[in-house]
C-alpha cells in the first residue's frame, strides 16, 4: 500500500520517512541514507510531502518537487506540538504528518536557487559586519584598559586609530604590534563589506521589482533586496497584515474572555528583514519630526499620542505593507498628496 502523506525529517546523513495513507493509518516507518533519498521517491507514486523548514529543506524541496510530489515546508515551531514526549527521530516525522493534516496549517514556500543565493549575499555581508563590530570592541577595549578613549561610532575610532598609528606613548611597543594586526583585518573586512553591498546595489539597479521598491520612503537597495529575497513576489501572503505579521511588526496578543491584551512587537519571523524596516522607518520620522511640513498627517497624529519609539515601529509596519501592495500589484509607489498649507503659514 503506497502513501498519500509522508513526514520527512530532514538531516545530515540519515532521514526518518513516515508514511500514512488517507485514513491516517501508517503504512511505513523507515530510515534512508541521503544517497536513498532520491531512489526512494523517484519510485513512489506521488503524494505530499511535508517537511520542516528547516536548513536545507528548500533544496530537498525543490529536489523532491522535481520527481512529481507536492512538497509543503512547516515552520518548526508548528510542528512542535505533535511530538510526543521521548522525541526522537521516528516521532519527529510523525509528527510533521500529522500537522500537515491540519486543514489550517500555514506553509512556507519553498525557495528558488536565485533566491537563496541573494539571501547568502546578505548572511556574507552580515557576518562581516558582525566580525567588523566585533574588531572594532576588541581595538576599543584594550586600549580603555591604558586609559584611551574615543566617542562612539565611526568618527570616534578613525579619531582614536589616528592617535595609535601616530605612536602614541601610552601604547606599549608588544600592543601596538597586535593593534595593527587587528587594523589589518579591520581593512580587510571594510573592503569585502564594500564589495558585497555594490553586489547588491547593482542586482537592485537591475530587478525591476526592487526598483519599484527603492521609490518607497524608508527602503533602499538592501532593504529591497532583502524583501524580494525573502518573499519573492509576496503572493504566498494574502494580506498586507499578513506580511507584516510575519515579518515582526505587528503586536503579540494574549486576549481571554473577551478582554482583549495588546503586547509589544511578536519579533517573529526574517530579524534582518525586520531590523532594516526599523532603520528606514527611523530615518523617515526624524525626517518628519525635523520639518512638518515633510511629514503626512498620520505621521503628525502618531508622533503627537505615543512616543518616537513606538511611532518608528508603527511607520515600519506601515512601510511593509506599502511594499507588499507594490510588489503584489506591480504598480508603481504613489506619494500621498501633501498637506495643506496652514493659512498661517501662507500669511508668513
Amino acid at each position: 500500500m503506497n502513501a498519500t502523506t509522508i513526514g520527512l525529517d530532514l538531516a545530515k546523513s540519515i532521514f526518518q520517512v513516515h508514511g500514512e495513507d488517507g485514513q491516517g493509518r501508517i503504512v511505513f516507518q523507515k530510515k534512508l541514507r541521503r544517497g536513498q533519498l532520491d531512489a526512494f521517491f523517484a519510485k513512489h507514486p506521488r503524494c505530499v510531502v511535508a517537511m520542516e523548514a528547516c536548513g536545507s529543506a528548500h533544496y530537498w524541496g525543490r529536489t523532491i518537487a522535481a520527481l512529481g510530489h507536492e512538497v509543503r515546508l512547516i515552520p518548526a515551531a508548528y510542528v512542535k506540538p505533535f511530538v510526543r514526549r521521548n522525541k526522537n527521530d521516528a516521532r519527529d516525522a510523525a509528527a510533521i504528518c500529522a500537522a500537515i493534516g491540519r486543514p489550517d496549517m500555514r506553509t512556507v514556500a519553498v525557495k528558488s536557487v536565485a533566491q537563496q543565493a541573494m539571501r547568502s549575499v546578505e548572511r556574507g555581508r552580515e557576518l562581516l559586519v558582525k566580525q567588523q563590530t566585533q574588531l572594532t570592541n576588541c581595538v576599543r577595549g584594550l586600549l580603555t584598559e591604558l586609559g584611551i578613549v574615543a566617542a562612539q561610532g565611526r568618527r570616534g575610532f578613525a579619531q582614536l586609530r589616528t592617535e595609535v598609528e601616530a605612536g602614541d606613548a601610552r601604547v606599549p611597543e608588544l600592543l601596538r604590534a597586535t593593534l595593527q594586526e587587528l587594523m589589518h583585518q579591520l581593512d580587510s573586512l571594510a573592503e569585502g563589506i564594500a564589495k558585497l553591498e555594490a553586489r547588491i546595489v547593482a542586482t537592485a539597479k537591475q530587478d525591476l521589482a526592487m526598483q519599484r521598491l527603492c521609490k518607497i520612503p524608508g527602503i533602499g537597495p538592501l532593504t529591497a533586496h532583502a524583501i524580494v529575497a525573502a518573499i519573492g513576489d509576496g503572493r504566498r501572503f494574502d494580506t498586507a497584515r499578513d506580511f507584516a505579521a510575519w515579518a515582526g511588526l505587528t503586536p503579540r496578543e494574549n486576549s481571554s474572555g473577551g478582554k482583549t491584551t495588546k503586547l509589544g512587537i511578536s519579533r517573529q519571523g526574517d530579524r534582518r528583514l525586520r531590523s532594516l524596516f526599523a532603520l528606514g522607518a527611523s530615518t523617515v520620522m526624524r525626517s518628519a519630526r525635523a520639518s512638518e511640513g515633510r511629514a503626512t498627517p498620520w505621521q503628525r497624529g502618531i508622533l503627537a499620542r505615543r512616543p518616537v519609539k513606538v511611532a518608528v515601529l508603527a511607520q515600519a509596519a506601515k512601510t511593509a505593507r506599502i511594499a507588499w501592495a507594490v510588489l503584489v500589484s506591480g504598480e508603481a509607489y504613489r506619494r500621498p498628496a501633501s498637506p495643506p498649507v496652514q493659512a498661517a503659514a501662507q500669511a508668513a
